[in-house]
């Protein structure tokens, strides 16, 4: 079929105007190499504390009200920390390297295999890092219909969020369900339950595994890191990414901080 002039330039604009619009999306780049699993000589550690100061904000906890399934999920409103400090520590925070091409092996699942529980309808943990991967969704909620919904969150570091759905399945009974965490383009993840909306959760999916979630001190340390120059993050889902350079030497020590603020 031959095309006109005006056709031909519809769809030759179309295609130009799609690939800008990808091109500007933006993106927190996952490392396309493999990550390399070795022995690591004379490695090196970095640990140190994520904090907050000054005033928390007015909306760090959020209530909702439950409407549904008040059996299991409770009565009255469901208080959702989106901002959780005490004593000066900010919880809820992922410490992680930047770029690890090679370095100390992947350590088992504490159950065997990456995890997230849906019990009394809410996520367990609230927080975790999982290698990419497979992963088990589990309803422990009898009679309780739950829906995840897991989301790539692109962007995160320029400060302009591009949500991409990984998978959404709702689980009407008690059980396992077997998925993958695989991001393309960001390693930071979300998620939350469509049937419940006050039920929400953060993953952090990176290639290597030098990455923590944060203690409830918000004290934090990576171990075994092959000596070198590198690039720490910190990422709290309300307030971004603060980065550090640090230099690790072999069998040394290096301790590093990051403060938050309402401000930042």
């Amino acid at each position: 079929m031959k095309l006109d002039k005006f056709a031909t330039n519809l769809i030759l604009g179309a295609f130009v105007s799609t690939a800008m619009l990808a091109a500007a999306a933006p993106v927190d780049a996952v490392e396309s190499d493999k990550y390399k699993e070795v022995a690591v000589a004379d490695g090196g550690m970095v640990k140190g504390k994520v904090s907050f100061e000054g005033a928390v904000p007015a909306d760090a906890i959020e209530k909702i009200l439950i409407t549904k399934n008040t059996d299991v999920c409770g009565k009255g409103e469901r208080e959702v920390a989106w901002v959780d400090v005490k004593d000066g520590a900010l919880r809820g925070a992922f410490v992680f390297l930047d770029k690890v091409k090679e370095g100390k092996k992947w350590a088992q699942p504490e159950f065997g295999t990456y995890l997230v529980n849906q019990k009394g309808c809410r996520f367990h943990p609230w927080a975790q890092v999982v290698r990419p991967g497979p992963i088990i969704i589990r309803n422990s909620d009898a009679g309780v219909l739950h829906n995840i919904n897991a989301r790539e969150l692109i962007g995160v570091e320029k400060g302009r969020v591009v949500k991409k759905t990984l998978f959404n399945f709702g689980q009407p009974d008690p059980g396992d369900i077997s998925d993958k965490i695989e991001p393309r383009r960001s390693s930071y993840i979300g998620i939350n339950c469509e049937a419940h909306n006050f039920m929400f959760g953060f993953i952090l999916a990176p290639t290597h595994p030098y990455a923590v979630v944060v203690g409830e001190d918000g004290a934090f340390s990576l171990d075994n890191i092959p000596p070198g120059k590198y690039t720490l993050k910190a990422w709290h889902p309300r307030f971004g990414v603060q980065k550090a350079k640090i230099t690790v030497a072999a069998k040394g020590m290096l301790e590093t901080n990051f403060t938050f603020s309402k401000a930042k």
